[in-house]
């Protein structure tokens, strides 16, 4: 991939990127709303997150990273909901590094993630974007994520009410 990047490597999480991992993540927290966690987080908070996403099967973590080793982004997919028959759904996120937004990215990112659920008994994804956040929708839109709802003013931040739209994406 270029695009002003050099080359971006897709490859699953692993320990070794548990800091880079949630500093990225903290930048989210500490500055937008588009995750409603307020406090950063330390590493080892977020090394239970980590781990709840092996190398296979339905619940992944993979991540971007240049040639430097430099950590671009990344995207997971976990449990929608808890219960047995929420199984073959599962819930996408995704986050670029601040200076990688915009550049492609997010686009390799969901596509090695799709193309890893295909092989899996995966039947639904969904991803909730707390609005506005163009780029994200336009991106949920190019994998082929329709729009099916909103919770409006569901979670405060920063002094305000945000809306939270759902996407959902058909995998078979």
């Amino acid at each position: 991939m270029s695009r002003g990047l050099g080359e971006v490597q897709v490859r699953a999480g692993a320990e070794t990127d548990l800091a880079p991992l949630t500093d990225l993540y903290n930048h989210y927290v500490r500055e937008t709303a588009v995750t409603f966690d307020t406090e950063p987080f330390s590493p080892a908070e977020r090394r239970p997150w980590l781990l709840s996403h092996p190398e296979d099967g339905p619940h992944r973590l993979l991540v971007a990273q240049d040639t430097d080793g430099v950590l671009l982004g990344y995207v997971t997919s976990g449990p929608y909901r808890p219960k047995g028959a929420y199984a073959t759904s599962v819930e996408t996120s995704i986050y670029c590094a601040a200076d990688a937004v915009g550049r492609g990215v997010g686009t390799l990112l969901y596509g090695a993630l799709f193309a890893a659920l295909a092989e899996e008994d995966v039947h639904r994804a969904y991803a909730g974007i707390a609005r506005p956040n163009e780029a994200s929708v336009r991106l949920h839109a190019r994998f082929g994520f329709r729009h099916i709802g909103t919770f409006t003013e569901v979670g405060r931040k920063f002094d305000r009410y945000w809306d939270v739209a759902w996407y959902q994406k058909d995998l078979r």
